[in-house]
Parts: structure tokens; C-alpha cells; sequence
């Protein structure tokens, strides 16, 4: 259970996240949506304690993560697992290497200067690839890939540390919508056979309800729905985002259930141009 209690986060005299409870059990998918500054990425970043609460607590499994240093931290955001909207990648790098750097937390200095890799490590990356659809493309560099195979290194990179939580800020927001179903196909995937907690922010009604156990919306930091998919209605929806009658959801949409794609993410991708 992750449990997220009265969390506030200022910036001076900004208040990006104000007074947010949240309860979240283990193997659930969550969407959360919102507005840009509506507090959704600031949420996530104290979740993983790359920043941390100017009051509240955050607890994974009984222990107080708001709290911990040192080793323990390293340790949490090992378990606690990153993925970014801007893939956070080494363009230069090759593939595998990228996706071996998810094991950084548990190596050693010596070995992270020289770039030393055990060998079951490196096998381990390429299964992962391989899971993903991407084996093919271990020894390109990162830069001469698409966005959404990028994404996709990025998301092995997470596997790779073998978390026990996904956090995803915005990991379709700069793709278009083809790669975006495969990326949010990707995630659904490791969620169904993994069992492992993802939360994801997303700026996409239909995305979140078609791929979410549950939905967030979070509106001026606080979250203001919490509900199954099915409640996330038009008029819900208006006051998430803070529209009125002219709203439409089409302003917010991806378009990609309108793609009929079938992918098979343990044999990889069909072969569509630009995936």
C-alpha cells in the first residue's frame, strides 16, 4: 500500500500541491489527470523523493519513504521506479547500455565509472528488450531511434531495477498517436503480468479510462475526483479541468482509440512504419 497523507509541496509562495491524501494498494494501475500545474508531476517527484514535502508523509508498505536518507533512499528510489516524458536517456549510448544503467543503485563506484556490466545483467537487459519488442535495436545507439521506441528503452531501463512501484510522468505527452497506444499498451502489459503498482500521469481523458483501474484528477493541487474510470464523466471532467459548458473532450484527446492496432508486446510490434 502506498499511502499518501495531508502532502503539501510549496514553492516559495506557490502552493503546486496542497493537502493531497491518497491510499494506493499494491497491482493497481492509476491514471492521474489534470491541467498542466495542476500538481500532477510535483505529486509524483515527492513519491520518488526526487524532491520532498514541505509537510504530510509518504509510506510504502508501512515504512515512512518522506523520511528516509542515504542508502535507504537510494534503495526506495531502486524500488520506486522513474519514467519521463523526455525519456531521460544518453542519446549516444547504445541501447542495452541505457537499459543497464537501471542497475546503477546496487553496483559499485569502480564499476559505474568504467561502464562494467556483468554478463547476466547484460543478458538480463536484452530479455527485457526482447519482452518489449525492441531486442532488434540493442546495439543502435539511442539517438537513432523513434520517440516511441525511446520510451520504450526507457520503460526496460525501469524493469530493469525491478521495481515494486512504476511512476510515469507524462510517457505519451510528446508522442504521436500511434506510438503513444504502444507505449500505454506496454505499461498495461507489465501491470497485468508483473501484478506491480503504476501510476501514471496523463493529460488524456480517453487514455485514462480505457487503461486505468483508477483515476485521479487533481485541479490547483488538490485532487478534486477519485474514482473508477466509468465515473469519469463529461460533467466530472469539467470540474477537473475547470471548463465550463463549452468544453470538449476532443480537447484533450490522444485520438488513439481511433487506431486499430493489434500488438503483441512478447513478439514485438506489427510492423507499422515509424514504430
Amino acid at each position: 500500500m502506498l499511502e499518501i497523507r495531508d502532502v503539501t509541496r510549496r514553492f516559495g509562495r506557490k502552493v503546486a500541491v496542497d493537502g493531497v491524501t491518497l491510499s494506493i494498494r499494491e497491482g493497481q494501475m492509476v491514471g492521474i489527470i489534470g491541467r498542466s500545474g495542476a500538481g500532477k508531476s510535483t505529486l509524483l517527484r515527492m513519491i520518488n523523493r526526487l524532491i520532498d514535502p514541505s509537510q504530510g508523509s509518504i509510506s510504502f508498505g508501512g515504512r515512512e519513504v518522506s523520511a528516509i536518507a542515504g542508502a535507504t533512499l537510494r534503495r526506495w528510489q531502486r524500488d520506486c521506479a522513474m519514467i519521463f516524458q523526455q525519456f531521460n536517456l544518453v542519446p549516444r549510448l547504445d541501447v542495452v547500455s541505457n537499459v543497464l544503467h537501471g542497475t546503477l543503485n546496487r553496483r559499485s563506484s569502480l564499476a559505474t565509472v568504467f561502464n562494467v556490466f556483468p554478463q547476466a545483467d547484460i543478458g538480463q537487459a536484452i530479455d527485457i528488450l526482447g519482452r518489449l519488442g525492441i531486442a532488434d535495436h540493442a546495439a543502435k545507439r539511442v539517438e537513432a531511434l523513434s520517440g516511441g521506441q525511446q520510451q520504450r528503452v526507457a520503460i526496460a531501463r525501469a524493469l530493469m531495477q525491478d521495481p515494486q512501484v512504476i511512476l510515469a510522468d507524462e510517457p505519451i505527452a510528446s508522442l504521436d498517436p500511434m506510438n503513444a497506444q504502444v507505449v500505454m499498451d506496454t505499461l498495461r502489459r507489465i501491470h497485468d503480468e508483473d501484478g506491480r503498482m503504476i501510476v501514471c500521469n496523463l493529460h488524456t481523458l480517453d487514455t485514462a479510462r480505457r487503461y486505468c483501474d483508477r483515476v485521479i484528477g487533481m485541479r490547483d493541487g488538490r485532487v478534486v475526483f477519485d474514482g473508477a474510470p466509468e465515473r469519469l464523466t463529461t460533467r466530472a471532467a469539467r470540474e477537473i479541468y475547470g471548463a465550463d459548458e463549452s468544453f470538449s473532450e476532443t480537447s484533450t484527446s490522444t485520438s488513439i482509440e481511433s487506431l486499430d492496432i493489434s500488438i503483441d508486446i512478447a513478439r514485438g510490434p506489427v510492423p507499422v512504419p515509424a514504430l
